[in-house]
């Protein structure tokens, strides 16, 4: 009987300490859960569409502008000094211009507009 009592006490002391830790756990996400102010809904506004800014020519657009001034093609060589670009940015404008269509090989190393 004496031993039955200890145990049944062991268990009210745990049941205690588990309703104290609980009771902090619920405080402290009670202080997390603050309330968020609540947001005033933005309307759209069509000017946002109106005052697009227009930006300045891409390289891309630059190369392809000088491919389309020349009928007969133009080469990288010449594209280089047109454009001011090193060599590397006009060869991976070229391919970009290729895989998109908007240019083709002529000969080698001349490219001409579509």
């Amino acid at each position: 009987m004496k031993r039955l009592r200890r145990d049944l006490q062991s268990v009210v002391r745990s049941l205690k300490l588990l309703t104290g830790k609980m009771d902090k756990i619920a405080q402290h996400l009670e202080s997390i859960e603050k309330p968020l102010p609540a947001k005033k809904p933005v309307a759209k506004s069509s000017k946002r569409a109106a005052t697009k800014k227009t930006s300045s020519p891409t390289a891309t657009d630059r190369v392809l502008k000088i491919i389309k001034g020349r009928k007969k093609g133009i080469d990288t060589a010449t594209l280089k000094e047109k454009a001011n670009f090193d060599m590397i940015r006009v060869r991976n404008i070229i391919f970009r211009l290729k895989k998109q269509g908007k240019i083709a090989t002529k000969s080698r190393g001349i490219y001409v507009a579509v």
